[in-house]
């Protein structure tokens, strides 16, 4: 298969081709920063994959790759295509259903802290909660991730842009896999989180050097929890809660903008294959 393949790759866009070249760069971008967990470098890389899948929508667009696809690639590799791009679909649907959930928790018990003026106890555990369903939910996504992940027949071919796609499916899948984990606090090890709680009763101030902004509130919420002094404790509470909300916010555009995406360019593969 591959050979024939090969044979007949004269009729796609060769690797100098703008679109081509503009797709390999992102991924370059992409690779050397996917691993990392800051909020601020997922936020660039949302905007990345976004620039990313923007070119690969343009690419599947041309007249010319259309009729490769059809003519070049056997019926597997286009169910392999089509799985592809349903599986970032319901990972980044997974990212979004995280955010949403936590927000609404969020904002709850911002609303909560305002009106009464002071802790409120059963709400903050209720929110405890709340993130343990988020955190379930996200294991559940990265396990499906991994069951995934193994090596298809992508790797069997010389059909350069059916390669190309393969890679912008793994990176793609490796930042989402950072950003659930940035999303759960499990970025950080549990003692580290409880290390986060520790700084808190000594020293509010240092929370604020950690990179990730969910387990500083589910640390914040835990002191909140197990500390006698609740109206004491409100204050860091809630700023916590506000960077929280304003982070959900970055995080949640950006998944928008790249949902979008996928959904384009998935129609943009059923209408190839369903001609």
């Amino acid at each position: 298969m591959a050979s024939s393949f090969h044979a007949r790759s004269n009729s796609l866009p060769s690797r100098s081709h703008p679109l081509v070249l503009q797709c390999n760069e992102h991924l370059d971008r992409l690779r050397a920063s996917c691993e990392t967990c800051s909020s601020s470098l997922l936020v660039h890389n949302l905007d990345g994959l976004r620039h990313l899948h923007d070119c690969v929508e343009k690419l599947i667009q041309l007249p010319l790759i259309q009729k490769a696809l059809l003519q070049e690639c056997e019926d597997n590799l286009l169910d392999e295509l089509l799985d592809g791009s349903l599986r970032l679909i319901d990972t980044c649907t997974s990212a979004k259903d995280s955010l949403l959930h936590t927000k609404e928790c969020n904002r709850e018990l911002q609303l909560i802290i305002r009106r009464k003026k002071g802790g409120d106890l059963e709400e903050a555990k209720k929110f405890l909660t709340s993130r343990k369903v988020v955190r379930k939910a996200i294991m559940k996504a990265l396990g499906n991730m991994k069951g995934s992940s193994r090596k298809s027949s992508f790797y069997s071919t010389n059909v350069a842009l059916i390669n190309l796609l393969e890679e912008v499916e793994v990176v793609t899948l490796s930042v989402f896999k950072s950003l659930l984990s940035f999303i759960s606090g499990s970025a950080q090890a549990k003692s580290s989180r409880w290390s986060l709680v520790s700084k808190i009763i000594h020293n509010t101030k240092t929370v604020a050097d950690e990179e990730n902004e969910f387990a500083q509130a589910d640390a914040a919420l835990q002191f909140f929890v197990l500390s006698k002094s609740v109206s004491e404790n409100t204050r860091n509470l809630q700023t916590q809660l506000e960077k929280l909300e304003s982070q959900i916010e970055d995080l949640e555009e950006g998944l928008e903008f790249l949902f979008r995406r996928l959904i384009k360019i998935r129609v943009a593969l059923l209408n190839i294959f369903n001609n």
